[in-house]
């Protein structure tokens, strides 16, 4: 588990099959603890997340990030909070679920991304330092310092997908944090950007 920013650490799992880091973040927002898109981590990263108390929430970004859920839900006796959109296709109980616009716990903004591979699709928005962005599937770090979209046959209509994207640059950030691949820790909203022009 690495530290990227003031109370926010990032740890990795490498998917073989998609030749690509599948990323979770443990975050310290307020006095709140979360966990985000959780995927297996070691037993040191377990260790450290223990070791700083309990672990409040895990947020799931979309319907297919479940990941470790509901193992580390088990683990640490925690809430899970999932989009509204997409909890009924999903196989775990959520605890909560949340809509866009809303403020979750910790300050974060729930973005609501229309039109891609899961309807709940959701980024996160931190008004912290220049901003930062969290995002699951809608875009993918690769190659390092980078961003792409997921291929046109993983969404019903990639134009209306890409349009939906757009949505993430009415906001302020440097710093986009992704769930699959390498994050950008500055000048995200410009990588974006050339995402979208591609």
């Amino acid at each position: 588990m690495k530290q990227l920013l003031p109370g926010i650490w990032q740890w990795s799992w490498f998917s073989e099959e998609k030749k690509l880091d599948f990323n979770g973040l443990f975050l310290t927002v307020g006095e709140h603890r979360v966990l985000v898109d959780p995927p297996p981590m070691t037993a040191d990263d377990l260790n450290q997340i223990r070791r700083g108390g309990q672990v409040d929430y895990i947020l799931i970004t979309n319907r297919d990030h479940v990941r470790e859920t509901v193992r580390y839900q088990q683990e640490f006796r925690c809430q899970v909070l999932v989009p509204d959109v997409d909890e009924r296709e999903m196989e775990i109980k959520a605890d909560k679920t949340f809509g866009d616009g809303e403020l979750l716990p910790g300050g974060m903004w729930i973005v609501h991304l229309k039109d891609q591979k899961a309807p709940g699709e959701s980024a996160l928005f931190l008004q912290q330092g220049k901003g930062i962005m969290i995002v699951g599937d809608a875009l993918i770090g690769r190659p390092p310092g980078r961003l792409t979209m997921l291929p046109a046959e993983k969404y019903a209509d990639a134009a209306k997908a890409r349009e939906g994207l757009r949505r993430l640059l009415k906001y302020n950030f440097d710093i986009l944090l992704v769930g699959d691949g390498a994050s950008i820790l500055t000048g995200a909203k410009l990588a974006v950007e050339q995402a979208l022009q591609a």
